[in-house]
Parts: structure tokens; C-alpha cells; sequence
């Protein structure tokens, strides 16, 4: 671990994990071995951590997060309270299926808002707004607005968290005046 890591005392960070300078491990946290994790991160209580998890610079997981293996987070990206992946399509407890856990990559600055799930073997395009309690069960475009029960796409998101217009055509966000190509299916930032 690198120098100035907080851990709270009731937080378990096993040996092998490596976590960037910056990084804070909140109350009942465990990390297992394997993680690796980047700087300036922040783990609220009562997150856990598998073994082949990778983090990026600057991810804050809220409280009660599970993050299982074979899950890549990149840089800036936000976890919500209660928010979890899944490793397995089909889960049995009598069949071991750890061989068959499928990879899902959160790409940089996605949010994934609070109690939502992401079903594994994903990926999650960058800036891409994961609503409240949705569920996540296909790939997701950079800059989506997910919302529901499959999540489905009802908009588009800025890279500084506010909703853009759904009008194709070239359009600038109402906070930051960050400009954006949007289409009929996809949304891109302009130079």
C-alpha cells in the first residue's frame, strides 16, 4: 500500500490487496487479496472487494457496495449506496460456477446510482448514468440516461451529471455549456 491510505480499525484489507496513496476504507469494509485499487478512492462501510476486482483513480463506492469478481472500475467512477454487481449469469449453490464468471468493465466517470444492479458481462460506457434502483442487463453507451426494471435508455447525460436534451442535433449542457453531438443512438461530445 502506498503511503498516507486511511483504514478505519474495523476494516479488513487482506494482504496482497494494494491500494493508491489518497485512498479511505470506511467502517466494516473488507478488501480482499487481489484488488487492486487506485488513488484517492473512497469505500464507505460495509463494502466489500473480491479478489479480481480492478479500480481506477478517484471511485467512491457508498455504503453496503459489493463489488465480486471480475469487475473493472475506471477512473471517477461513482457507486451508490447499496448498488451490486453480479459475477454469474445462473447461480446455483450446489454448482460451483467459478469458471464461468463474466467480466464487466464500468467505463470513466459512470454513475451507478443507488440500490441499481449491474448483471455481469457488461460494459458501462463512459459518463453513462446508471438510475436509482435499475437493472442493468445489456451494455449501456457512453453518456445513457438508464432508468427501470430492465434499465432502458430515456436520455442523455453530461460528463458534469446534468441531463441533455433529447433533440438530435448539436446541443450545449445547461450547466457546464459542454457541447454534444446527439443522435437517434448515440450522444458525443464536441471539441
Amino acid at each position: 500500500m502506498e503511503g498516507s491510505v486511511q483504514i478505519h480499525p474495523t476494516a479488513i484489507v487482506d494482504e496482497g490487496a494494494t491500494l493508491g496513496a489518497g485512498t479511505r476504507v470506511w467502517h466494516w469494509t473488507h478488501i480482499c487479496g487481489g484488488a487492486k485499487v487506485g488513488r484517492a478512492c473512497s469505500f464507505g462501510q460495509n463494502v466489500f472487494v473480491g479478489n479480481d476486482v480492478i479500480i481506477g483513480d478517484n471511485v467512491k463506492m457508498q455504503n453496503n457496495v459489493s463489488i465480486y469478481d471480475a469487475v473493472t472500475l475506471e477512473d471517477d467512477v461513482f457507486c451508490g449506496p447499496s448498488m451490486v454487481f453480479t459475477n454469474v449469469n445462473n447461480p446455483r449453490s450446489h454448482v460451483n460456477r467459478k469458471n464461468e464468471y463474466r467480466r464487466t468493465v464500468v467505463r470513466k466517470g459512470a454513475t451507478l446510482g443507488a440500490n441499481s444492479t449491474v448483471v455481469c458481462g457488461h460494459e458501462i460506457g463512459e459518463y453513462a448514468f446508471i438510475g436509482a434502483g435499475a437493472v442493468v442487463t445489456r451494455d449501456v453507451q457512453p453518456y445513457a440516461l438508464m432508468v427501470g426494471t430492465p434499465a432502458k435508455r430515456i436520455g442523455w447525460m453530461c460528463a458534469c451529471g446534468e441531463r441533455l436534451s433529447n433533440d438530435i442535433g448539436e446541443h450545449a449542457c445547461p450547466a457546464c455549456g459542454a457541447r454534444y453531438d446527439i443522435g437517434g443512438n448515440h450522444c458525443s461530445p464536441l471539441a
